[in-house]
């Protein structure tokens, strides 16, 4: 071992189990197409050439305990032209079920990428390819690299706002208003209120960290949509359910105290149960549970989070922030790093810093049959989120993988969460994109879009937001689910029928107050 060499973390030691093996597809679709030399001038001139994560070899040393290695990269190496690859030019002019050829042929190419093309060993584990043909660019990334997060401010970096030319875009988060006001309003708050926050913190944290054990031998009922052991290397077909934000706003507004958050789960509830009704009529029983692994974010800051963020334990103390919404408070620890630049999070010594820092929940999503009033899906969302809120599920998950890496290495974590993932019914994660329009090498951005490799759920969905859009990628096992197109609009149907509702409401609403 080289006395430079670096130790990788214990989440970037599990992404690198060889039956782990996580790969993140980033697509970025373009206005235009940029040839492989406007791709490798973008590459050699942005953050990732200088950070060591993108600039090192992995390599194990004689105990097999891996670690990064410092290489002078040769950036053809990483740069792939996949327009003669079968998948990108099979695809004929027309449309497949209100999808056109050409996002079918991405499609396709993603779906092959996901089950059986490792990255190569030899050189840091990354890779962008490049699809002139169908205006796209695919960033392929090493989980042991980073997480989503920490990706979207290094891509960020790179790009600039189509409005202003040489201003660096930052993450679609807003409400500064509203942290300081409700900073501010912890003061008038009097110790009983303060009390019994923390108290449901410390339950819903032991009801929730029993549940999260118990799924290792608990399994969610088989309906059509689960996977389980091995269905992690079948064939993968990929849809993209879209979704308008202000959409999502409108219906959120109908429910007091709701969250996008709140509303993307309730599309989601809604969207599986037309689904399952599709492929089960009267199978399922109302009201089951199917469980979702959710990623969520655990830094907080503007620009840098999910929309899921969960109070640090270490800053239990330092500042207690009560909000309530709707009668229910839950506890939130402020950070001392606001306002941080997006390119502070390259820096060894951020407050943030680059990697891995996320925890997973199970977030429980209820079939029921078709009918009643559709804001009742958003309604049962919100109870489930506000108590996930209170707690510190996504922090115990994390210290304790990260504790089982440190004390009995990979093969132990990873067979520990591979049974979790194997219980449970779907992956999902959402992550902020930019608010305003971007441009790349000056080429206007149309669309961005993520993915993992396959895992061992029949269905992972991965959601980005950019520009007043979100786009929500599905990965499906497709000998499970073979019509992963009429899911997608099963959600978009969903959101559809959410917001006539709360149009409905809102218009009922003020006709009473008119009267």
């Amino acid at each position: 071992m080289v006395s430079d060499d670096e130790p990788l973390t214990p989440a970037g030691r599990l992404f690198l189990h060889p039956e782990m093996n996580t790969i993140i597809h980033c697509v970025i679709g373009l206005q235009q197409p940029l040839d492989v030399d406007q791709v490798k001038s973008v590459v050699g001139s942005s953050f990732m050439v200088q950070h060591p994560r993108f600039t090192s070899l992995m390599v194990r040393d004689r105990q097999g305990m891996e670690h990064w290695r410092k290489i002078q990269i040769e950036i053809d190496r990483h740069i792939i032209l996949a327009d003669h690859h079968p998948l990108t030019t099979a695809a004929d002019d027309g449309t497949e079920g209100g999808v056109d050829s050409s996002s079918r042929a991405v499609s396709d190419y993603l779906a092959e990428l996901s089950v059986s093309t490792p990255l190569s060993t030899d050189k840091p584990l990354w890779e962008v390819h490049v699809l002139t043909a169908h205006n796209c660019v695919i960033l392929r990334i090493h989980h042991a690299l980073g997480d989503g997060i920490s990706l979207m401010s290094m891509f960020l970096a790179t790009c600039r706002k189509a409005a202003e030319t040489e201003s660096i875009p930052s993450m679609g988060v807003g409400g500064g208003d509203r942290k300081k006001s409700s900073s501010r309003s912890v003061l008038g708050r009097n110790w009983r209120e303060i009390l019994l926050g923390f108290v449901k913190m410390v339950v819903f944290s032991l009801v929730f960290a029993v549940e999260f054990l118990l799924r290792i031998w608990v399994s969610d009922r088989k309906t059509p949509i689960i996977g389980g052991a091995g269905v992690e290397l079948w064939p993968r077909k990929l849809a993209v359910a879209s979704f308008r934000l202000e959409d999502m706003k409108a219906v959120k507004k109908a429910v007091a105290g709701a969250t996008i958050n709140d509303v993307l789960f309730g599309v989601v509830s809604s969207g599986l149960s037309r689904y399952l009704d599709h492929r089960s009529p009267n199978a399922l029983r109302n009201g089951l549970r199917l469980t979702g692994l959710a990623m969520v974010n655990l830094r907080e800051q503007p620009g840098l989070q999910v929309h899921f963020s969960l109070p640090p334990p270490c800053l239990w103390f330092v500042v207690l922030e009560i909000k309530y919404r709707n009668s229910i408070c839950f506890v939130k620890m402020a950070m001392a790093f606001f306002g941080q630049e997006l390119s502070d999070l390259m820096k060894s010594n951020s407050g943030s810093p680059w990697g891995n820092k996320f925890g997973m929940l199970l977030l429980p999503v209820y079939y029921h049959k078709s009918s009643g009033n559709p804001l009742d899906y958003l309604r049962r969302a919100k109870t489930m989120i506000d108590r996930k809120k209170q707690s510190l599920e996504g922090h115990l998950s994390y210290n304790i993988g990260n504790i089982l890496m440190s004390c009995f290495g990979p093969k132990v974590a990873w067979i520990l969460n591979y049974r979790i993932m194997c219980n449970t019914s779907f992956t999902i994660s959402n992550v902020i994109g930019p608010h305003d329009e971007i441009t790349i090498a000056g080429v206007p951005v149309t669309y961005l879009r993520a993915n993992t490799s396959s895992l061992p759920h029949a269905l992972t969905m991965h959601m980005v937001s950019y520009a007043g859009r979100a786009d929500m990628q599905m990965l499906v096992a497709k000998d499970i689910i073979p019509d992963p197109e009429f899911l997608a609009k099963c959600f978009q149907d969903a959101l559809l029928e959410m917001k006539e509702a709360a149009a409905a409401a809102t218009l009922s609403t003020q006709n009473i107050e008119g009267n």
